[in-house]
């Protein structure tokens, strides 16, 4: 069973207290800017994107896809309802066309909370991520700190996947195949992403984060490494990421090296027996310093942590999670 509680909650405060005082480096290079449109990758292929770029908190800014056949695939939900009814009315007025499936590619809320609005389309996802789903619920207050994104927060309501699988499924939409594809543990338990072998297209969710800190809440990081290296092997000309802009396998190998960057330090620390904060707070980002979200470094920190200390399960330890923050919150503020 997971934790209910988790990083929606008191410790996203926290987070985002530490994010709006991380200041720029100088040294690492600066990341670009991305807008939100509905962007074709293919005939009948679609991805949505949400706009970020620097100083910009990344948090529940997640993108989606689209397929086009008798009627549409939606790959992901979003969180906000404002995000989840912007993605379906743009949609739906590109393709003059109704949803009919949605895909969900992981439990979390920004890809999850959006799916009571494509009712009563079918909802697919992993075994695992359905049971998340549930478990985690929806927040009391969901974004209590964003007012931009409150419209339509009383028309939310919990709607799990109704179909799942635990290894592969395949659509057929007219002629385009449509491989959904289980590849964790990773960023979750039931992480999914979605191939699309005749026009060498993956929609990696959250596996790829591309120019935003990942993060590892519910994560295993050295199986979410061995998860992009079969990314890697794969005949793929593009990828979304679940957060970022497009790109490709050489913004992945970026993922894939801000962890073999991260590893080695944390391991140490863990080692020295330092606090997860303190460790956070003084890690060498090196060209990564200017990712979005570095409060996330906490999250990963903690996860490897459980890892090397061979106490690392699917949930959240919201107890290690909010001490942790406060640490690192505490040095940083002090730094500064």
């Amino acid at each position: 069973m997971l934790r209910r509680s988790g990083f929606a909650t008191a410790t996203a405060l926290t987070c985002k207290a530490a994010f709006a005082q991380a200041p720029k480096s100088s040294s690492a290079p600066q990341i670009p800017s991305w807008k939100t449109e509905l962007k074709m990758l293919a005939p009948n292929v679609y991805a949505f994107t949400q706009a970020s770029g620097p100083g910009v908190d990344n948090a529940s800014l997640s993108n989606a896809g689209l397929i086009v056949g008798e009627d549409l695939l939606a790959i992901d939900a979003l969180g906000p309802p404002v995000h989840a009814k912007a993605f379906i009315a743009t949609a739906e007025k590109a393709t003059g066309k109704r949803f009919g499936r949605l895909l969900n590619t992981h439990h979390h809320r920004d890809h999850t909370n959006g799916n009571c609005f494509f009712l009563p389309a079918e909802i697919v996802s992993h075994s695992y991520a359905r049971q998340a789903v549930i478990d985690q619920g929806l927040p009391a207050h969901p974004y209590a700190d964003r007012p931009q994104w409150q419209e339509g927060m009383n028309e939310l309501k919990l709607a799990p996947p109704s179909t799942t699988f635990t290894d592969r499924m395949t659509y057929r939409y007219r002629d385009l195949v449509v491989e959904a594809i289980y590849n964790g543990p990773a960023h979750t338990w039931g992480d999914v992403m979605v191939y699309l072998p005749q026009h060498r297209v993956l929609f990696a969710a959250d596996i790829a984060f591309f120019y935003v800190t990942p993060s590892g809440q519910n994560g295993h990081i050295t199986k979410w490494i061995e998860a992009i290296d079969r990314i890697m092997k794969m005949d793929v000309d593009v990828i979304v990421p679940g957060h970022g802009p497009l790109g490709t396998k050489k913004e992945l190998a970026e993922t894939r090296a801000y962890f073999e960057m991260l590893v080695p330090q944390v391991e140490k620390t863990f080692r020295q027996g330092m606090g997860v904060g303190e460790a956070a707070a003084g890690l060498d980002l090196g060209r990564f310093a200017n990712w979005t979200n570095p409060e996330r470094n906490v999250l990963n920190t903690l996860r490897l942590y459980a890892e090397f200390s061979g106490t690392i399960t699917p949930g959240i330890d919201v107890t290690g999670t909010d001490r942790a923050m406060k640490e690192y919150n505490g040095i940083k503020s002090k730094a500064r």
